[in-house]
């Protein structure tokens, strides 16, 4: 995505509101007056709160695929699957204003752009950890005893509950050691056990 610098700005407050006041207090005045500006100029770079929220969840899934493809993913899966999961921990530990933007399911069924552009962002997620758990049951270091999807299913909707906890506490525990300590639990659940 190319992005400006100004409209990198108005997506980022667009996830600051989302967090802070779920989607009724994210509109085009209130992004408008929490930059300090009119809204008209807020139309010059986004014609609708809907290419905002489109927007902000292209950048993420564009930002996602991005630092996921840039991991050194290893021979062993188990580690791999914590390279992930710390890249992902950091990331939200940095921005938890985009929180609410990825694991809200206020934005489901708000227009169809946003519905497409929601489901593009669980496939990219979805691609990376996918091929962690298939290759670990290759190898027979996961289990397959369960589908390969089956497991990715698991592993995030866990995940977007620990996320949506962190959100609920206002961001009052340390997301990176309790998420760490959550991938230790699901690679015990995971491993095979013979």
């Amino acid at each position: 995505m190319n992005l400006t610098a100004r409209q990198l700005d108005i997506i980022g407050t667009a996830g600051k509101l989302l967090t802070s006041f779920g989607l009724s207090g994210l509109t085009v005045k209130n992004i408008a007056k929490e930059m300090h500006f009119a809204e008209s100029t807020l139309y010059r770079h986004f014609q609708s709160k809907e290419e905002i929220i489109v927007s902000m969840l292209q950048y993420l899934a564009d930002s996602i695929d991005s630092r996921l493809k840039q991991i050194k993913y290893t021979e062993n899966p188990e580690k791999s699957l914590k390279i992930l999961f710390k890249n992902q921990l950091n990331f939200f530990a940095e921005n938890p204003h985009f929180v609410a933007s990825v694991f809200s399911d206020g934005l489901m069924e708000e227009t169809e752009n946003i519905n497409n552009a929601i489901s593009k962002l669980i496939k990219i997620k979805t691609k990376y950890l996918s091929r962690i758990i298939t290759e670990g049951q290759q190898k027979k270091i996961f289990t397959d005893k369960i589908p390969a999807e089956l497991l990715v299913n698991i592993i995030m909707g866990s995940f977007k509950l620990q996320m949506l906890k962190w959100r609920m506490d206002n961001f009052g525990f340390d997301i990176k050691k309790e998420g760490n300590e959550m991938v230790r639990y699901f690679l015990i659940l995971i491993r095979n056990n013979k």
